[in-house]
């Protein structure tokens, strides 16, 4: 029977609630100020009113649990999207909850603080080194500013502090208690958000992953532990730690894909049979069509590259010109091309080169892999036609023409054999949309290819079509899928004009996989690309250690009041000094140990080689990859990097006064000298507080005493 009486003890530590309760002020006092868009507000509130209108978007930027979080708050504070997101500084209506737009960042930010404390704990620290450390994330201006709009730098930093300290609490825990593996399992989570948040969130996860190995490959060698608890925590470790964080990535994008089930603004990036299953634009369009392609069917054949831009294969009345201006001769016979718009000369009509009849017939004779055909353009009645003839742009590649008789010598070479690369029987018949074709010209074996050069005047700036060999053409230039279909009726050019302007209506359910709709979202957010341009505020990765630049996020349109992106500069000198000195003590330690001089006993070692570990390589996944990248970056972009620089600096200050300094006097200047810098931290944190939160409003000669160095841009007005 259960005793009585029942009694619960609690243990709160109180210096973590008033930490707690400090950054939550920090970061969520008088957050609907200003009543503006503010920087990138205006890039990832697009997203957050597609999401309220469940339109889909495709964002190459990173995966989509980001752009979910964000839209959680919106939808908490009941934004239906109705806002145009088209200027910075643009003011939100009245009917828009601008503090719950920017809840959940705030949220993410000040839950860092307390993360950094437990963080330093786990780490080995004392309480005191935990307090400096949460103190210093605490007054950092730049995380504070990030913190209080909607933006996703908090989140990732929220994430990749939460899955560091998780872990480590697995692996501090005693190897008796199961509830250690709710940490685990949180870390695989944490690390699912990191990645699912950015993508650079994915250089901690592996480096988290590398740490991991390195605790089960020791594990492994203790003979102390059975081979049966060996075998459970390897199994667990991998579960947790790999299959937890894939299965929740793939989460992010099926909630992501079920919430965004309409026909968007970028559905011409994405495949045929992807822009099919949403709701509007080409399901609308392609609504009720015939699924199999047979003779006498009318279609248009839409490449499968989204680069320089989706088009559909192309002619018109107007023939290649009789000489380049490289003097090479052409054919003359009518142009091929590639056309990025719908358009009633997309149009092309499947023929049976043994008859005559250009419609279908009852039943339909569905076209299957390896079937001949011959393709007539709907409008002109032109039959697609290769020839060994060079191609204007491409001269090591076949023209492709519509052919047209000269009565010289160039007999009409019109034959193409249907080639499936998708099929999964070699019967497979050709279907609409599902169907990835390979047009392979019977007379050379080459395969037709949007080559994606442009053509000059003549060709009107579409894009080049030719015929290729397979081994050298880029596979994926080689693929074409029907996109509308109907069967065709008119056998007279006429009709068959009228014909082409009307649509058919056949019940078809064509639904595309997740796993399918996965793997080319995936792949297009991976490889899209948009056009990147420079910035007023961007800079390079060099520029960020230092903070020569600042980014200027909002600027009252009639007053001085504004905010900036501005480090605390005495946060961001410690946090600098900190790692120097880490890396040349790390030297020298090495240098010593490799001589048998051992300075401090291996537990000491060993602690101090996992802060460098995760301070100090936390700091380097989040930054050395952005030295490779060729992109526009800011500053904010060093963020992730410099919180985890943060934690180094307690944890170092603590090392040295602990091992390395014996004297008492020596000590006390330590402590000194932490007080001091702890104070200037408080001032530096207060003095550039007015472009932190925008308010109170400076003067001019004010705002010009905050430019602390040449190549910030402060702007103010003066009266």
């Amino acid at each position: 029977m259960l005793g009585l009486p029942l009694v619960v003890r609690v243990e709160i530590n109180l210096l973590l609630v008033l930490l707690t309760l400090l950054a939550f002020w920090t970061r969520l006092s008088n957050l609907s100020y200003p009543r503006a868009v503010v920087f990138d507000e205006v890039y990832y509130g697009q997203f957050v009113s597609l999401y309220m209108k469940r339109v889909f978007f495709l964002d190459e930027s990173g995966p989509p649990l980001g752009h979910m979080v964000l839209a959680f708050g919106a939808y908490l504070g009941g934004f239906e999207g109705n806002f145009l997101w088209n200027r910075i500084g643009a003011e939100y209506p009245s009917g828009v909850c601008v503090w719950s737009l920017r809840l959940v960042p705030a949220v993410c930010g000040a839950l860092c603080v307390p993360l950094v404390y437990l963080l330093l704990l786990e780490l080995g620290c004392s309480h005191y080194a935990a307090l400096g450390g949460a103190l210093l994330l605490l007054l950092e201006n730049s995380l504070i500013v990030q913190s209080r709009f909607m933006l996703l730098e908090s989140v990732l930093i929220f994430f990749l502090l939460l899955s560091f300290f998780s872990y480590l609490r697995f692996h501090n825990s005693p190897s008796s208690s199961w509830s250690r593996y709710c940490w685990l399992l949180l870390t695989g989570a944490s690390c699912a958000g990191a990645v699912g948040v950015k993508y650079m969130g994915l250089f901690s996860y592996l480096l988290l992953l590398g740490v991991a190995s390195l605790h089960t490959w020791q594990l492994i060698g203790d003979r102390a532990v059975s081979h049966a608890c060996v075998c459970v925590e390897c199994v667990c470790r991998c579960v947790c730690l790999v299959v937890v964080p894939v299965l929740l990535y793939v989460l992010w994008f099926y909630a992501h894909l079920s919430l965004l089930h309409r026909s968007g603004p970028h559905d011409q990036l994405m495949s045929s049979a992807f822009q099919a299953s949403l709701e509007g634009g080409l399901s609308r369009i392609t609504q009720g069509q015939p699924i199999e392609v047979a003779y006498g069917s009318q279609v248009t054949l839409r490449s499968s590259v989204s680069q320089p831009v989706p088009c559909w294969l192309h002619s018109h009345k107007a023939n290649y010109p009789i000489r380049y201006e490289d003097g090479r001769g052409s054919s003359h016979q009518q142009q091929v091309t590639c056309y990025p718009f719908k358009d009633v000369n997309n149009w092309w009509i499947i023929k049976d080169p043994g008859r005559q009849e250009l419609v279908v017939s009852s039943p339909p004779r569905p076209i299957r892999h390896g079937d001949v055909v011959q393709l007539l353009h709907g409008m002109t009645s032109r039959f697609l036609n290769s020839h060994d003839v060079a191609a204007p742009m491409s001269p090591h590649a076949q023209e492709v023409s519509g052919y047209i008789d000269f009565n010289v010598s160039m007999p009409t070479q019109n034959l193409w054999r249907v080639d499936i690369s998708n099929r999964k029987a070699e019967s497979e018949v050709w279907k609409t949309i599902l169907s990835e074709v390979r047009l392979v010209h019977v007379n050379t074996s080459a395969v037709l290819k949007l080559s994606g050069v442009s053509l000059p005047d003549w060709g009107f700036g579409q894009l080049e079509v030719v015929s290729d060999r397979l081994n050298t053409a880029h596979q994926s230039r080689l693929v074409w899928t029907v996109e509308e279909h109907r069967y065709g009726i008119s056998q007279g050019q006429k009709e068959r004009e009228v014909e082409l302007h009307s649509p058919t209506h056949i019940d078809v359910d064509r639904n595309m996989s997740f796993i399918n709709k996965l793997i080319e979202l995936q792949w297009k957010m991976l490889t899209v690309k948009q056009e990147e341009s420079e910035h007023k505020y961007s800079s390079s990765p060099l520029e960020w250690i230092t903070m020569e630049t600042n980014i200027a996020y909002w600027l009252h349109p009639s007053t001085n009041a504004q905010i900036h992106l501005i480090g605390n500069p005495v946060t961001w000198g410690v946090a600098n000094l900190s790692l120097s000195a880490y890396q040349l003590l790390a030297l020298v330690y090495l240098l010593r140990r490799r001589r048998g001089i051992k300075d401090i006993p291996d537990v000491v070692w060993a602690q101090f080689l996992q802060v460098g570990v995760v301070c100090v390589g936390g700091w380097g996944v989040n930054f050395l990859p952005f030295l490779l990248m060729e992109k526009t970056l800011f500053l904010y972009h060093y963020l992730p990097a410099f919180s985890f620089l943060l934690l180094l600096c307690p944890a170092l200050l603590e090392h040295t006064h602990t091992h390395l300094l014996s004297l008492s006097s020596q000590r006390r200047m330590v402590c000194v000298c932490v007080l001091a810098g702890a104070c200037s931290v408080y001032l530096s944190y207060t003095t550039f507080c007015p472009l932190t939160y925008g308010s109170p409003e400076l003067s001019a000669n004010q705002l010009k005493a905050l430019r602390w160095r040449d190549s910030w841009d402060i702007l103010y007005r003066r009266r």
